[in-house]
């Protein structure tokens, strides 16, 4: 599959279903300790060619500290890095077939853009010996480019990120979203089989960064190559990874698709972490082909949930709903006793397309529902302290048992 052929097919790219797919990156039972802290712990993971990989979660769980495994700038404690089937223990930063972008750009600030480009591509030296020959199993550049190749090699980079104006300003002449762009097209250079990017649109304001988001995905699909960022911005995460890894102290909570992690969490951790939760707590009292129920003081009633699960009659469980899948109204259903908890409009929050809703129940308690402003009417016909009854579906939420 060509990499121009690679956007058209997206939604089918999973060669992590595939039993019989190698993977590009394999991490072995990975560990590294500061003294006696573990920032990361026994970690597993396989990561694809093509494939664009986020590494999530809050800070000091370990994400940066792996990111930087990967690239050589820390050796690991214990466990193993192999990138096209050769371990990367002994191999140092240089001589990887990664590069790494970061997030302060780390550009010179005395160089032009075309120089900043060119730098990496001029300090290239030809490899010795045993790297010698995994550099070129890898495809890495292997001699230093002549002076013409540079330039050409340069100038693709440049229209990539859309700077050719700019080729000759220096740093401090350029936006922060035209730095990153140079940062990016440095990293590129020198082709490398995988790109490390350490919270790369952290400096970007909001509107920017979003845009910024796509290009990249674009950028990626266009290239065919594998891209691995470590984020704490979900959102980030969501839009541009194939897959995601949450960490949390130093391990894996969920490795899953962007949909998966949002509709199928496994944990209360996941489902609050990943996006806005309603999480409800309650006892479960059937539990047979396909359908369980919980009775539930924080509603006052019956949770009816489309779902398998092995927990047992009497055993503790929570059934987590996204406010977006629950409905609001000012008249109760016509079985208030299932999939209903009243209470009190007690804050509204404006988003532009959706309105917040933040309920308090009358059994204690809150929760919120997520309504679309699919009109341009600006009163509401709900607000607030105004009573109303908070419906879902039984195949609206999933049921979490830690």
């Amino acid at each position: 599959m060509s990499a121009k052929t690679l956007g058209a097919v997206r939604r089918k790219f999973a060669p992590w279903d595939d039993p019989s797919a190698t993977p590009l990156i394999e991490i072995r039972n990975l560990t590294k300790r500061f003294g006696d802290f573990t920032a990361v712990d026994h970690v597993s993971l396989k990561i694809y060619e093509r494939e664009f990989f986020a590494l999530l979660g809050p800070s000091g769980c370990g994400k940066t500290t792996l990111m930087r495994m990967l690239a050589g700038f820390e050796d690991p404690s214990a466990g193993e890095i192999l990138i096209g089937g050769q371990s990367m223990n002994s191999i140092p930063p240089h001589k990887r077939p990664v590069n790494m972008m970061f997030q302060s750009y780390a550009l010179f600030p005395h160089m032009t853009v075309e120089k900043n480009i060119a730098f990496g591509l001029e300090m290239d030296k030809l490899p010795k010996g045993e790297i010698e020959e995994k550099n070129i199993a890898f495809g890495l550049e292997m001699d230093k480019l002549p002076k013409g190749e540079i330039e050409a090699r340069v100038k693709d980079m440049l229209r990539l990120v859309k700077l050719e104006p700019f080729a000759a300003r220096k740093p401090h002449q350029l936006s922060g979203g035209q730095r990153q762009r140079v940062a990016l097209a440095r990293a590129l250079a020198k082709r490398p089989k995988v790109l490390l990017l350490d919270e790369p649109l952290g400096a970007l304001d909001k509107k920017l960064r979003e845009e910024t988001q796509f290009e990249l995905l674009d950028l990626q699909m266009q290239l065919g190559m594998t891209f691995i960022i470590v984020t704490h911005d979900q959102d980030e995460a969501m839009t541009m990874a194939d897959r995601i890894a949450v960490m949390d102290k130093g391990q894996f909570i969920q490795i899953s698709s962007p949909a998966e992690l949002y509709e199928q969490p496994n944990t209360k951790y996941i489902a609050d972490f990943i996006g806005d939760i309603n999480l409800i707590e309650g006892r479960v009292t059937h539990n047979e082909r396909g359908r369980v129920t919980l009775d539930s003081d924080m509603t006052g009633g019956h949770i009816d949930v489309h779902a398998e699960t092995t927990t047992g009659l009497g055993d503790k469980a929570w059934f987590a709903l996204r406010p977006e899948k629950a409905s609001l109204s000012l008249l109760p259903p016509n079985d208030p006793s299932t999939n209903c908890a009243r209470g009190t409009v007690w804050d509204i929050g404006y988003v532009g397309d959706l309105s917040v809703y933040h309920i308090r129940l009358d059994q204690g308690g809150t929760m919120r529902a997520s309504i679309a402003n699919t009109s341009r009417v600006v009163e509401r016909p709900i607000t607030w302290e105004d009573p109303v009854y908070i419906t879902w579906a039984p195949d609206s939420g999933v049921i979490l048992l830690k």
